[in-house]
């Protein structure tokens, strides 16, 4: 999660109530002012002390501290971005009933007629390490296209596809067909409108779009469209986010 340090291990305490709680920073200040809030035993009325991310501290005699790092698995919906604000249409992080949803970030995006599984996140290393084109994370969708598929796209898509506009092939792609309009396809870049434009440089359009798994992180059957969950301990880890390096 993003907080503003004052240097390694101190934070104003202002930002730590605010971040620690739904309190608006106006209000935290109030707050100390009245004599409400102790660190490691003492009254501070100072709002912009600087006190170790490790002190005690208490909000009008409760304890208070930081919140963790939070992962979620979201199930996309159609005509929702993956944005966190938009002007025109209801984003990811609206569907996300949870305080501080400011500091929440997706990782991986999705076309807005694309549904499945978006991970959001307040880590940004651990959204680094999925995102990021070294890492190579496995992403695996459902496909529906318009025209028959043929058993030889197994091999193009293994060979890599070339794109339009495109110096380089796609790295190899694992395509699973189903039957003759539906398969898997799990690819491990995100380049713009990759999966459309693959099976487009193909002569073939791409009419629905459902990712099922990011690395080794498979949606959750139980989620209806527009739901979410927090990720397991066992999801979060990772070890789980695979790399094809």
């Amino acid at each position: 999660m993003v907080t503003e340090s004052l240097s390694g291990n101190k934070l104003r305490l202002d930002k730590y109530i605010s971040n620690a709680s739904d309190y608006s920073r106006s209000q935290v200040k109030r707050l100390i002012k009245e004599a409400l809030v102790k660190v490691d035993g003492d009254i501070i009325i100072n709002p912009a002390t600087a006190i170790a991310t490790t002190a005690k501290v208490y909000l009008d005699g409760m304890p208070i501290a930081m919140p963790g790092p939070r992962y979620f698995m979201l199930n996309k919906p159609s005509d929702v971005v993956s944005a966190t604000k938009d002007s025109e249409h209801p984003t990811a992080i609206d569907l996300i009933n949870e305080p501080r949803t400011e500091q929440l970030q997706i990782a991986g995006r999705l076309d807005i007629d694309a549904t499945g599984l978006l991970l959001i996140t307040d880590d940004g290393q651990w959204n680094h390490s999925i995102t990021s084109p070294r890492s190579h994370c496995q992403k695996t969708y459902q496909v529906t296209v318009a025209e028959p598929l043929d058993s030889a796209l197994v091999q193009k898509f293994y060979e890599g596809i070339w794109l339009e506009g495109e110096k380089r092939r796609c790295l190899p792609a694992n395509l699973n067909i189903m039957d003759d309009r539906h398969a898997l396809l799990t690819i491990s870049e995100g380049k713009y409108h990759q999966v459309k434009r693959m099976f487009a440089a193909l002569n073939n359009l791409v009419t629905t779009l459902h990712r099922v798994q990011i690395g080794n992180i498979i949606l959750d059957e139980n989620l209806e469209p527009g739901q979410y969950r927090p990720l397991t301990q066992h999801e979060i880890a990772q070890e789980n986010v695979e790399s094809t390096q």
